[in-house]
C-alpha cells in the first residue's frame, strides 16, 4: 500500500484513489480519473428507453459530495454525474478526446495549456459554461487548499489561469506539469459554476455543486445515501459516448453499505440493482446467477515491492535482481483468488504508457541461488546467506491490515528462502506509511496506487518524491524527471518505458500483482460502463 487514503483493499478489493501530492508535501497522486468514454461492456442489450430508478449500493463511506474535495472511490462514483470534464480518455485506447474543451494546445515544456471551450454548455443553475467560469473553477480548487484532496496534486506549482476569449482559456503552471492534461478528464477537475467556486468548502461538501453533467443532486445524507435526478436538455455527452442525449434513468440513488455480505444480499434479493466493493467470494457467491460482473483492472502502480539500494545487502544489484527472480507471480495469484493477475510491470497493464516486461519477470529461483552463490553469498547451517559478514535477511514494510498483501507477502517469504534469503513481515499503520516513506528505515516496502497518469513513478521513484528505492541521482530520475516535462506524447512515453525498464531490469522495483476493480448489476440493468479506473459510470444506464 502507499500512503493515507490508500488505494489497495483493507475489506473491499480497492479503494479507487491515493491521497494527493500537495506542492511540497511527499504524499502519492491518485488519477481517480472518470472516463464516460469507456466502453467495457454493460449488462444486456436492447434499445434503451427513458424513466425508472436505479438504486446502487457503494461499498465504503460518503462523507463529501463535492467531487474536488472527494477523496475515494466511493465518494466520486456518486459525484462524477454532477460535473462534466475538460476532456475525456477512452480507456480501450488510452487516448484523451473533447468532452468540455474541443480542443487544446500544449507548450513545449508542459508548463502552459490553452483550452477552446463548446458552445451552448450550460450549468445546472442555467449560467452559461464560459472561460471565465472555468478560470473560477480552477482557481477555486486551489483556494480548497489540503481540502481539495486529488485536484491540488494534479494543480502542483499552478500560477493561474487567464481568459484569452469567452471560448478560450490558458492555464499556466510554475514548473512542467505533463500529467495535468490527463487530469482533465477527472472528476476532481470536473468544471463547477461559479456560483460553487464562491461557496465555502464546508457547504459544497454538504450541499454538492452546480455542475453542467447529466444529473443534479436531489438529497444528500452524509454516509448513508445520495439521490441524483436525471438534467433535462442536457445534450453535450462526451466523445465516444453512446448516449447524446439527457441520461436514461429519471432518478439514481447510491446507498452506501459498509458490510459486505448485505450489499451482496440486497443485489440477490432485488433490494439493489447494482453493488460496488466486491471481494474474491463475492464473484464466487455471484457466478452462474442472473448476475453481470464488469471488471477492469487498476491502472497505476501495480503492487510491488520497492528496494532500499541504500542498505549494505540490496545495493548490490546480483542481489536485487535474485530476489527478483525468485519471486513466482503465478503462484502468487493463484492464491489470491479471482480478480488478481501477475504484474508484467512496475505499472498495471491499464495504464497510460505501459510497458510488458513479463519475459523479464518469469521466475527463476535456480539462477536466482547460482547468482548469489557467484556473488559470494554462501548458505549458513541454518540455510540463510551470509558475505563479508552481512546476513541476507531483509524485513519488508507494508501498509494497513489488508489480508491481500499479507497473503501475497507470506507466499514471497517462502520463494525467498528457497534461495536462502530471510524475509520478515513488519505491517506498519496506514497512519504510518508517510512517515516509514520519507525516512527510508526499511529494507524493502510494499507500493501500489491507482493512477491512470505513469507520472506516478516520479512521484514514487525520485528524490523529490517518495525515493522509495533511496536514488538521488542518475538515468532513472533523469527520465522520470524529463518525462514530467514533455508534452509530446510519444516522447513522454518512451521515457516512461525507459524507466520501466531500468526500474524492473536493475531490480529496484519486484512487481508482484494487478488487481481488478469490479461492479455487479442484476439483468434488469442495461448501458453501465466503467471508466479507465473502474468507476461505473451510469449516463448511458437504463432499465428494463
Amino acid at each position: 500500500m502507499p500512503i493515507p487514503r490508500a488505494s489497495a483493499p483493507t475489506r473491499h478489493p480497492v479503494r479507487n484513489c491515493t491521497l494527493g501530492l500537495a506542492s511540497a508535501a511527499l504524499i502519492a497522486l491518485a488519477g481517480c480519473s472518470s472516463d464516460p468514454a469507456a466502453h467495457t461492456g454493460g449488462a444486456g442489450g436492447g434499445t434503451p428507453h427513458s424513466g425508472g430508478s436505479l438504486t446502487f449500493a457503494l461499498g465504503d463511506e460518503v462523507r463529501c459530495i463535492d467531487p474536488q474535495q472527494a477523496g475515494d472511490g466511493a465518494e466520486l462514483t456518486a459525484a462524477r454525474g454532477l460535473v462534466d470534464s475538460l476532456t475525456v480518455r477512452n480507456p480501450s485506447t488510452a487516448k484523451l478526446a473533447p468532452w468540455l474543451a474541443t480542443s487544446w494546445q500544449a507548450s513545449s515544456d508542459a508548463t502552459s495549456f490553452t483550452f477552446t471551450l463548446r458552445s451552448g454548455v450550460t450549468f445546472s443553475d442555467g449560467t452559461a459554461l464560459t472561460a471565465t467560469a472555468v478560470k473560477a473553477a480552477l482557481d477555486g480548487d486551489v483556494a480548497l487548499g489540503a481540502r481539495a484532496i486529488l485536484a491540488a496534486g494534479y494543480l502542483t506549482g499552478y500560477k493561474g489561469s487567464t481568459v484569452l476569449a469567452a471560448n478560450k482559456v490558458r492555464v499556466d503552471f510554475s514548473k512542467p506539469n505533463a500529467t495535468f492534461l490527463d487530469a482533465t478528464s477527472t472528476a476532481s477537475l470536473g468544471i463547477v459554476a461559479p456560483s460553487t467556486s464562491a461557496e465555502s468548502a464546508d457547504r459544497r461538501c454538504a450541499q454538492g455543486v452546480v455542475g453542467s453533467g447529466p444529473f443534479v443532486l436531489s438529497s444528500f445524507t452524509r454516509d448513508q445515501q445520495v439521490v441524483e435526478k436525471a438534467r433535462t436538455g442536457y445534450a453535450w455527452a462526451p466523445t465516444g459516448s453512446a448516449n447524446r442525449g439527457p441520461a436514461y434513468l429519471a432518478s439514481l440513488v447510491f446507498k452506501v453499505v459498509t458490510e459486505d455480505g448485505v450489499r451482496l444480499g440486497g443485489l440477490q434479493s432485488g433490494q439493489f440493482s447494482g453493488i460496488s466493493g466486491l471481494t474474491s467470494q463475492d464473484r464466487q457467491a455471484l457466478g452462474g446467477g442472473r448476475i453481470t460482473l464488469l471488471a477492469r483492472a487498476i491502472p497505476g502502480l501495480a503492487t510491488s515491492i520497492n528496494v532500499n539500494t541504500s542498505r549494505p545487502a540490496t545495493r548490490d544489484r546480483t542481489v536485487r535482481l535474485a530476489l527478483a527472480s525468485a519471486v513466482d507471480r503465478a503462484q502468487i495469484v493463484a492464491a489470491l483468488g479471482s480478480g488478481y493477475h501477475a504484474a508484467t510491470s512496475v505499472l498495471s497493464s491499464t495504464t497510460t504508457d505501459y510497458t510488458s516486461l513479463g519475459a523479464q519477470l518469469a521466475a527463476s529461483p535456480a539462477a536466482a541461488a547460482q547468482s548469489l552463490d557467484r556473488d559470494g553469498w554462501v548458505k549458513q547451517g541454518d540455510g540463510i546467506r551470509v558475505k563479508n559478514g552481512v546476513r541476507l535477511a531483509l524485513t519488508v514494510d507494508w501498509f494497513g491490515d489488508d489480508p491481500v498483501t499479507q497473503s501475497a507477502l507470506e507466499l514471497v517469504q517462502q520463494q525467498f528462502k528457497a534461495i536462502g534469503v530471510q524475509l520478515t513481515l513488519h505491517p506498519v499503520p496506514t497512519s504510518g506509511a508517510l512517515a516509514a516513506f520519507k525516512s527510508g528505515d526499511y529494507d524493502l516496502v510494499v507500493g501500489q496506487s491507482s493512477n491512470t497518469d505513469p507520472d506516478i513513478l516520479r512521484v514514487y521513484y525520485t528524490a523529490e518524491g517518495l525515493n522509495t528505492v533511496r536514488l538521488t541521482a542518475g538515468s532513472l530520475q533523469n527520465a522520470l524527471f524529463a518525462q514530467a516535462a514533455q508534452a509530446d506524447p510519444a516522447k513522454r512515453a518512451a521515457l516512461v518505458g525507459q524507466a520501466q525498464q531500468q526500474l524492473v531490469g536493475d531490480g529496484y522495483a519486484i512487481p508482484l500483482f494487478e488487481q481488478d476493480s469490479a461492479v455487479a448489476l442484476s439483468d434488469s440493468v442495461h448501458g453501465v460502463t466503467l471508466d479507465s479506473v473502474a468507476h461505473p459510470l451510469f449516463y448511458g444506464a437504463w432499465l428494463s
